[in-house]
This record gives structure tokens, C-alpha cells and sequence, in this order.
């Protein structure tokens, strides 16, 4: 098991290569909270007679919110209305959001390298959500852009998030490296031309 300071050093090794932007995630990448996002969904899904098997979540990670819940739906054959996503995100929010924790390493690289790199957050999240938890982890005065759930015609894995974000950068797709914990989120910058490191590999 590597300590933070390992993994700090091999992610800062990683991304030496003359990078103009950091994209991060957020929820699983600089937030560990993907237990308490399962749990939110679980706890939802239990109201529609759902025993949801939390797996579905870290296979999905970087869907919106709203595509998990179709398909969640799909899965189970239950017709969950549209406030399902809506209902999860209050769960979370009022339940577990103030209990988030940073995953140490990566919040300390991001935090390091403001001022020489262009920072930005690409998430699946809503913008109330992700904003709430980059400010419990004290993280949100460092972020210059924020692409959130819903404002881009199309979400990860698809390239649209990401790209949408080096153009508020206005940095090359080509010389940002992505911050990840998912295969949608690496899909996706991979479609967007931009390096990627997993960041819950290392």
C-alpha cells in the first residue's frame, strides 16, 4: 500500500509533461466520496422498491446523475420518475455532503499547482453539489473553470465536457491532462485529444 506521498510523487511525475491545464473530477478523484454517493442511490432507490447493487455506480462513474437514474431504471424494469435524480441529489447533499474528505494526494497536487497551470473541475454532478463539496474540502477558491451536469450538450463519455473546458481555459485540448477515477471520464478524454491519468489506480 503506497502512502499519500508516494502517490503524490508518482502523480506529479505523471504529469510533467509540459501541461498548460489540470482537468480534475471531482467526486472519486478529489472528493472521497463515492461510498456516500452509493449510498445516496441506494437509499433512493429503496423508496421505489429497488435493492440496488451499488456496483452500477462505479461502472457508471462520471455519468450524470440523470443517465444513472434511466439507467438504473432500465436495469431493475422500474419506471422511476424524472425527480429520481433530483431526489437522490438532496439525499447526498443533506445527508453526507458536509462529511466529505479530500483523497489527499490528488487535492495536494491540484493545490500545488495553481498559478503554474490553468485548473479546472469536470464533473457529472450538478453545479450546487460540486460547488458545496470543492468548498467543504476547501478546494473551490483554486478552481477557475467549472463544467458541471447538464451544461454541455453532452456528458462523459463523451468528449463535449472536457473540451468545453479548455475553451473557457483557452488551452490547447491537446495540452491538458485529465484527472479521473472512471472509464466514462477516460473515454471521454480520450475523445477530447487530451492525457489521462486514473487516479484510483495508482
Amino acid at each position: 500500500m503506497k502512502t499519500e506521498l508516494e502517490k503524490l510523487a508518482i502523480l506529479n511525475q505523471l504529469t510533467s509533461g509540459g501541461y498548460e491545464a489540470f482537468l480534475y473530477d471531482c467526486d472519486g478523484t478529489l472528493a472521497d466520496n463515492m461510498t456516500a454517493h452509493k449510498l445516496s442511490y441506494k437509499n433512493v432507490a429503496s423508496r421505489y422498491q429497488i435493492d440496488l447493487d451499488t456496483a452500477i455506480i462505479d461502472e457508471l462513474a462520471g455519468w450524470p446523475t440523470i443517465l444513472v437514474s434511466q439507467e438504473i431504471s432500465r436495469r431493475y424494469g422500474v419506471a422511476l420518475p424524472d425527480t429520481f435524480s433530483h431526489e437522490k441529489s438532496i439525499e447526498f447533499f443533506e445527508n453526507f455532503i458536509l462529511e466529505t474528505k479530500p483523497i489527499e494526494f490528488v487535492a495536494e497536487h491540484l493545490k500545488k499547482h495553481v498559478g503554474k497551470v490553468r485548473i479546472g473541475v469536470v464533473s457529472g454532478g450538478s453545479r450546487k453539489t460540486v460547488e458545496k463539496t470543492l468548498t467543504v474540502l476547501g478546494l473551490l477558491p483554486f478552481i477557475e473553470v467549472l463544467v458541471c451536469s447538464g451544461e454541455t450538450e453532452k456528458g462523459k463519455p463523451f468528449a463535449d465536457p472536457f473540451l468545453a473546458a479548455a475553451e473557457l481555459l483557452g488551452v490547447d485540448p491537446a495540452k491538458c491532462m485529465v484527472f479521473e477515477d472512471g472509464e466514462p471520464g477516460v473515454q471521454a478524454a480520450i475523445a477530447a485529444g487530451m492525457d489521462w491519468v486514473r487516479v484510483d489506480q495508482i
